[in-house]
């Protein structure tokens, strides 16, 4: 079985480095699958979840705030701006962020950053959106 080797890496260091036989990750132009030697391609990611999987083990899964993604025919690098291992989404948490950056969008109080305000949101309920699906694995 053909494998290609995966670094996701955040200002926080590295959050995971093994091979996969598939990478599906959040591209700006919608979700991106990734198989070994797939054409070399730079791209800006989303807010969202970044699924790792290798036959016969378990699907792993990481939540990342946006970011760049490498590839190159034997290797895939994601430059995350943050990341969140499955084990460390909390679905209460994520909610109320999302719920918090409603709140802000709709009163549009004096003083605050709209666009980072609507990034928020995206980021949030992107969060909020991964706890869900990871929920019915866990």
């Amino acid at each position: 079985m053909a494998s290609i080797h995966v670094d996701i890496v955040s200002a926080e260091g590295e959050i995971y480095a093994g091979t996969a036989s598939m990478v599906f990750a959040p591209a700006r132009q919608g979700e991106v699958g990734i198989a070994p030697r797939h054409a070399p391609l730079l791209t800006r990611l989303n807010p969202g979840t970044v699924r790792i999987q290798n036959e016969g083990e378990e699907e792993r899964t990481f939540y990342i705030t946006g970011g760049i993604l490498e590839i190159q025919p034997h290797m895939v690098t994601i430059l995350a701006d943050s990341a969140l291992r499955d084990s460390e989404l909390n679905e209460a948490a994520a909610l109320e962020a999302k719920e918090r950056a409603e709140q802000i969008l709709a009163d549009r109080p004096e003083g605050v950053d709209l666009a980072q305000a609507q990034l928020e949101l995206v980021e949030a309920a992107a969060r909020y959106q991964a706890a869900q699906k990871l929920k019915g694995k866990r």
